[in-house]
């Protein structure tokens, strides 16, 4: 299964920081999300040199975790060249993971 199958996203920026909100549809599926979606396997997902550190923080009052890429924006909106300077799209790439 793929993380859109029992999840949705958001995502914001700031400078060069991008931070991914990854929110259940269902409660009763919050604790998987907490084991399978970890630091490690979105750093995995989005490749190696992607962000120069990520932070995930646990919301379990709304079955949701909140991820902190720093560094992913490549400078940030005013610095970037990138299509996505934003990062609106971090969401959706990272919602394809497997789990």
């Amino acid at each position: 299964m793929r993380l859109h199958d029992i999840a949705h996203g958001r995502t914001g920026d700031k400078g060069d920081i991008s931070n991914i909100s990854v929110i259940a549809y269902d409660p009763a599926d919050w604790e998987l999300l907490v084991r399978a979606v970890t630091v490690e396997r979105v750093a995995g997902h989005f490749g190696a040199g992607f962000a120069s550190s990520i932070t995930r923080h646990l919301l379990p009052q709304l079955q949701a975790m909140n991820f902190v890429l720093e560094g992913a924006l490549t400078g940030g909106v005013t610095r970037s060249l990138a299509l996505d300077a934003h990062g609106k799209c971090l969401a959706s790439v990272l919602l394809e993971m497997e789990i």
